[in-house]
């Protein structure tokens, strides 16, 4: 049990932190996926021993699917490799047996087309159920490929991006009773009495904790998370799996250097797990964007190693908006989602590091509310110069001078001979939205940028590219918000939000 009671906004900094909360100078915070619940977040279920289960579940639509794969409650963090291993392994292994399922029914005379539209429905459920479970790491990957979606052939990813945009917004959560040892655990013996009320019911649950609505004893309504037991272990051992699928890419790519990118990854993993350093990093925002017209960022208001309390948010996820929203609440959320991603390294020194959708809300008054703080990079300069700079170089077609800064830079190796077209394919899909006052993305131009951009030929510029650990997570959010904002399929003046906020855009910038 902690004997010291949680820290709060107010309260003197941890001690283990070099700064206090709430400063823009906190030290860079790790990248965190488990999102802080609004009262649009979709509701954990009941437990499953009181769900009613329907008597023949091929008779479940789609959305009844995912929602029942949803309202199952996930136990204790499984924390062996072995284990892990094993629930992963499920996913292949599952995926063969709905297809010797496939061949029994056409023996049995249903048509084909029909046949694999199920196959498919029931493979995304699965993999929902499975990432959902893990959490950690595991869950993490679930949630990129939710962003990356917008990447891939739309008769590919249709069936799955029910249950992939699930992943943004809620997974199979931790009963009652274990998310009470916890809180007792950090917060003594007698948490209730620093609420007014607790809901037990999860308002979302992610990669390594989950989050309830609460009122605080002061009568503000609050979002809790809770890190769940056994997730450092989980994330750590997902991380090494990525270790070794990382240097699978040495066949594509022999100049890419993984030992340093494994090293940063690492470095945030382990600043991850501790709430403390968010709640430094979600305050030092709060206090940037403080009383802005379109942003909005909860303030904290008390914090431990294992729980953060912020305040609540009401909006519609971002999700939702990308599913059903109009063309100019799109364009509106697109326009809001650029500017803050790109304005936090120049207003808070830092950058939000985790911009898939469930981390965004549309508020009722039009602003974006942010949650979410866990991936977050120290930039106290603002964006590396050579992102703007390379941006104006591909526009100006001046590839000479494009190469010799990514030489410079590290993405590519001292002695390489320029090649216009290999690097025109690389540069040009970051250039693109910017070469002109107003861009429409799709994820049409984003599938044919990929295609490119990922030729994995000899001579090809894959091949000769390394990914300096300082960039890891800014091509994170680089990429992963060009893949958001071709979900959204929106319009926006993203040249003057390139214009303002990255250093090296304009000449002589």
């Amino acid at each position: 049990m902690n004997p010291n009671p949680p820290e709060t906004a107010n309260s003197p900094s941890n001690p283990e932190n070099a700064s206090p909360p709430g400063t823009a100078n906190s030290p860079s915070n790790p990248e965190n996926a488990s999102p802080p619940g609004t009262a649009d977040s979709p509701s954990n279920p009941e437990n499953s021993s009181n769900v009613e289960k329907p008597a023949n579940p091929e008779n479940l639509s789609d959305s009844e699917r995912v929602g029942h794969a949803h309202r199952r409650h996930a136990r204790d963090i499984p924390t062996s490799p072995l284990a892990r291993n094993a629930r992963l392994a499920s996913l292949p292994l599952g995926f063969a047996g709905r297809s010797a399922l496939r061949i029994g029914k056409r023996l049995l005379g249903r048509p084909a087309d029909l046949i694999a539209d199920e196959l498919q429905r029931r493979t995304g459920l699965h993999v929902f159920r499975v990432l959902g479970e893990l959490k950690g790491g595991a869950m993490k990957f679930g949630q990129m490929l939710s962003v990356y979606e917008a990447a891939l052939p739309p008769e590919a990813v249709g069936p799955y991006r029910a249950a992939l945009t699930l992943l943004q917004e809620a997974a199979p959560a931790l009963p009652a009773d274990r998310v009470h040892a916890v809180l007792a655990a950090e917060l003594g013996a007698h948490w209730r009495e620093r609420f007014g009320a607790f809901d037990d019911t999860p308002a979302a649950a992610a990669s390594i904790g989950q989050v309830h609505k609460a009122v605080w004893e002061d009568g503000r309504s609050v979002a809790v998370k809770i890190q769940y037991p056994g997730a450092g272990a989980a994330l750590f051992g997902d991380y090494a799996q990525l270790g070794r699928l990382m240097k699978l890419f040495s066949v594509l790519t022999p100049h890419l250097d993984v030992g340093p990118i494994l090293d940063e990854l690492r470095e945030r993993v382990a600043e991850e797990l501790d709430y403390r350093l968010e709640a430094q990093a979600q305050q030092a925002f709060a206090d940037a964007y403080r009383d802005d017209k379109e942003i909005l960022v909860p303030e904290v208001v008390a914090f431990t190693e294992r729980v953060l309390v912020t305040e609540w948010i009401d909006g519609t996820p971002l999700s939702a908006v990308i599913r059903e929203g109009s063309r100019a609440e799109r364009d509106a959320a697109g326009l809001g989602y650029a500017r803050f991603l790109f304005s936090g390294p120049r207003r808070a020194g830092l950058l939000h590091a985790d911009p898939h959708p469930g981390n965004f809300r549309v508020l009722a008054d039009g602003r974006l509310g942010v949650i979410d703080f866990g991936a977050v990079k120290q930039l106290p300069d603002g964006f590396p110069p050579a992102l703007g700079t390379l941006n104006r170089l591909a526009h100006q077609g001046d590839w000479e001078t494009a190469h010799e800064l990514l030489v410079a830079e590290g993405f590519i190796r001292a002695g390489t001979a320029l090649d216009t077209a290999a690097l025109g394919s690389l540069l040009l899909p970051i250039a693109t939205p910017s070469a002109e006052e107003t861009y429409r993305f799709t994820r049409e131009w984003l599938r044919e940028e990929v295609v490119q951009a990922l030729d994995p030929r000899e001579g090809g510029m894959l091949r000769r590219f390394n990914l300096p650990p300082e960039y890891v997570l800014v091509n994170r959010v680089v990429g992963a918000a060009t893949a958001v904002l071709c979900q959204l399929e929106c319009e926006i003046p993203f040249r003057a939000e390139a214009e303002r906020w990255l250093p090296g855009f304009s000449e002589g910038a």
